[in-house]
Parts: C-alpha cells; sequence; structure tokens
C-alpha cells in the first residue's frame, strides 16, 4: 500500500476474524516496526506476545477497575482519567459502573495480544520535575506502537492501542515477570478486522495549527 494511505486508514480495530496471526507474521511487523526512532537509539521497548487464555483472561481482569471509571465519567460528561480533574464520580458509582464487550473482548478474541513495556533506566524523561503528570517518555516508545498499527494494516491486519490495564502494572509486572524499572506502556490486540474502515474523520489542519505562537492564524493550503 501507499504510505499515506496506509496512514489514513490506520484505524483502531476491535472486532477481528477468527483468522490466525502465524509467528512469521508477527515477527514482520515488528521487524519492520522496529525502525521507529527513540531517545539516543536506545530501543527501550520490550515486546511479550501474548496467546494463552488464561494470561488474556487475566488482562481482561486486570482492566476492569480501568474501564469503569472510565464509562462512569463518559456519562458523567467528564473527559475520563484526565490529569487536570479528579472525577466527580464517587467510587461506589465506579463499582457498579457496566463494563461494555468493547472494551474487553478485543483481548480475548484477537488473533495475538501485544504487551509493550519499557526499560525505564534508557528513557529521557526530560519533563520529570515539572509539575504535572509526565509525557515526554512516551517519545520513546509510541513510534514503535505505532509503526506496530501501521505495519498490522499494511498486511491487512489491524488492532488498536489499549491501556485500561495499566493502572493495576504491579499485577501486570508479576503476571508477566517484569523487573520493577519496567513501564507497561500499551496492549495491544492484533487480528484480522471484520471490516476495514477506509473514511475516518478526524479534524482538519488548521483547526489545530497555527503559525508561530498560540494566537496565531491557522495553517492553511495556498488557494
Amino acid at each position: 500500500m501507499d504510505l499515506y494511505d496506509v496512514m489514513r486508514t490506520t484505524f483502531a480495530a476491535r472486532e477481528f476474524t477468527a483468522e490466525p496471526m502465524p509467528d512469521e507474521l508477527v515477527y514482520k511487523i515488528l521487524d519492520n516496526a522496529r525502525f521507529a526512532p527513540s531517545g539516543g537509539n536506545r530501543q527501550a521497548a520490550r515486546v511479550i506476545v501474548v496467546r494463552d487464555m488464561d494470561t488474556r483472561e487475566a488482562l481482561v481482569q486486570l482492566s476492569i477497575p480501568g474501564v469503569r471509571r472510565y464509562v462512569a465519567q463518559l456519562v458523567a460528561g467528564e473527559t475520563p482519567w484526565n490529569s487536570l480533574a479528579p472525577p466527580s464520580v464517587s467510587a461506589d458509582q465506579i463499582e457498579k459502573t457496566e463494563v461494555p464487550g468493547l472494551f474487553t473482548e478485543p483481548l480475548l478474541k484477537s488473533a495475538v495480544v501485544l504487551v509493550i513495556c519499557a526499560d525505564l533506566g534508557d528513557i529521557a524523561s526530560t519533563d520529570q520535575d515539572l509539575d504535572r503528570v509526565g509525557v515526554v517518555s512516551g517519545a520513546s516508545v509510541y513510534p514503535f506502537v505505532w509503526n506496530i498499527l501501521l505495519a498490522a494494516r499494511n498486511e491487512g491486519y489491524g488492532g488498536t492501542i489499549t491501556t485500561m490495564a495499566i493502572p493495576k502494572e504491579p499485577k501486570l509486572q508479576k503476571l508477566f515477570g517484569l523487573p520493577e524499572h519496567y513501564a507497561v506502556c500499551a496492549i495491544i490486540p492484533l487480528g484480522k478486522p471484520v471490516k476495514q474502515l477506509t473514511r475516518l474523520r478526524r479534524n482538519p489542519v488548521e483547526s489545530f495549527t497555527v503559525h508561530e505562537h498560540w494566537g496565531g492564524t491557522s495553517l492553511r493550503p495556498r488557494p
């Protein structure tokens, strides 16, 4: 596929057919994704390929508390899990929130699940002393994660980035035997999508890009 076609049609796939993904294909995807840039070219990311259903069930159980909070806040009109304001919904409301299958079934019905981890000792977190949640660390991992999804799309497969289990990271570390200095960055179910979306809705460039400063004029194509 043309590069721009891949970029414009790589969507968050959550429904999969029963078609398998052999290790050879997973290897091919990772073999191409590994050329993503990383800080100092230290390549801090590590991948665990999960097929075992008991492990997948464990991932679902670890995801459920995060999903409940996400859905409860969404219903309350809040941006879920945002770092600027605590949830207005109570712990009891969160606990009673139903868990939509949309959040859990991909972990069980995909051909394979990739758990992406990163060695925090190999990442330059230059925003670590700021009075806000850190985001810079992801620059050394998420280009690789996105390359995985682009490569999967190029092969006619798909997946999505899930993070709902990550609040339970200590239990994830125990589940996979991770060293304490490894963070879990993303959990990616991969498989053959039930249907391939080709028309995605995204904001136009001029809605999020300006010249020179925050109040600058919008970047627009020349007429």
